[in-house]
């Protein structure tokens, strides 16, 4: 299973490797010792709110940005300097408090339409990054609705242990955030460790987070059509080195069922979907016998299996990249770089330390239908207006 560098390492002695996949494991980046978001991820956040009002377009704004970005980062090296520092941002960084609002007022209308007066509103947010959206929530729910703040609980659930003790200084940082402590919960464990069911109904925030979950890989025989599942050898000397089994494992056979099931057998291939376009595919010279890679998301797929056991009652909202420019070759493909003198450095393989970071894309409509199937709900997705003047990022929300 892939994540950024390889969650399904197969570690041996030379030739003689052990090949069994360690699953679900997400090594590379939640390793307390060299886990991407352990160890190497700082969060980027601007200082004070931007003044939106006084930008003139999209160019204006990213000049301010890059000014930002600077001092923020001149302030971490006069502390400690570093050539290789992973600098992350969010929208929710970018564009507080306004982001937390929208999503805010979204859950007070959709709380009282549906469950209110009868049950609290209960909000989970998984993947918190520093507390910033919880705090922008809560602060626009207890100004605007104090009927509805005083029935509202926020729990996060919070795998990295840095970033759980980060969201709980947030929320002790002032008398305002202070206001907010007996409504919040930290949880610090992994949703896949998730055990007790919430029969409650309650609303599910991921914000950013699947994109960084871990995927397995895919290619297809260009004769037979049937999956082969990649896998990772590690050799003596850390090298990492990739092939290809005909043995699906369990989980991405699981997958490739679902799929087919839940989509009717009507979803992206990374070969050419008619006879004579594959016959063609072959014949170029020193053409392979395999498909390129399908990076396919079989961690969502399982947090959806948590959604649909422990959370019956949930509505899910999420947000995440449906597109990206720059991608390694593949089908739903990673963006891969890792950044040193505070330049990004593009890599063209997965097969890389913790070092570098991937983004992966989601496909929404198969990620609706799937999840769907899985949850017994239904979902909706949007993408955000674009005009000539801006263009924004497109990232497509979630609800089921």
């Amino acid at each position: 299973m892939w994540d950024d560098g390889s969650s399904q390492l197969a570690i041996g002695d030379g030739a003689a490797a052990d090949t069994t996949p360690l699953h679900l494991v997400p090594d590379s980046l939640y390793n307390p010792s060299y886990g991407y978001f352990s160890k190497q991820v700082v969060i980027f956040t601007p200082g004070e709110p931007f003044h939106f009002p006084s930008l003139y377009d999209e160019l204006d704004f990213h000049s301010l940005l890059s000014r930002r970005y600077v001092e923020f980062e001149d302030s971490l090296d006069a502390v400690s300097p570093s050539d290789s520092r992973q600098l992350w941002y969010t929208p929710t960084e970018l564009f507080r408090p306004y982001y937390g609002e929208s999503i805010a007022r979204y859950l007070i209308a959709n709380y009282k339409l549906t469950t209110y007066p009868y049950h609290d509103l209960i909000i989970y947010e998984m993947g918190a990054g520093r507390g910033t959206l919880m705090l922008n929530i809560l602060d626009y729910i207890r100004d605007v609705d104090p009927a509805v703040y005083n029935r509202t609980k926020y729990r996060i659930i919070e795998i990295s242990a840095q970033l759980a003790t980060l969201q709980n200084s947030q929320l002790m940082q002032s008398s305002a955030a202070r206001g907010h402590a007996d409504k919040v919960e930290i949880i610090n464990q992994s949703i896949f460790d998730w055990t007790h069911p919430v029969p409650s109904p309650c609303f599910f925030l991921a914000f950013e987070v699947f994109d960084n979950f871990a995927h397995d890989v895919l290619r297809y025989d260009m004769t037979t059509l049937k999956p082969l599942q990649g896998m990772v050898l590690i050799d003596d000397n850390g090298d990492f080195y990739d092939f290809y089994t005909p043995h699906l494992d369990p989980v991405a056979a699981r997958y490739v069922r679902v799929r087919d099931a839940a989509t009717g057998g009507r979803y992206k291939v990374p070969y050419p979907t008619t006879r004579v376009g594959r016959w063609l595919a072959t014949q170029k010279p020193l053409a392979a016998n395999l498909s390129p890679p399908e990076y396919i998301p079989t961690r969502l797929m399982q947090f959806f299996d948590v959604l649909g056991r422990y959370f019956p009652g949930h509505k899910l909202l999420t947000s995440d990249f449906h597109a990206l420019p720059g991608a390694i070759k593949g089908l739903n493909a990673p963006i891969v770089q890792t950044r040193f003198q505070r330049r990004p450095v593009p890599v063209t393989t997965p097969l890389v330390s913790p070092v570098a970071n991937p983004l992966q894309t989601l496909q929404f409509d198969r990620m609706t239908d799937m999840g769907s199937r899985s949850t017994k709900a239904t979902s909706t997705s949007c993408s955000p207006p674009t005009s000539k003047r801006q263009r924004p990022p497109t990232r497509p929300s979630r609800e089921s």
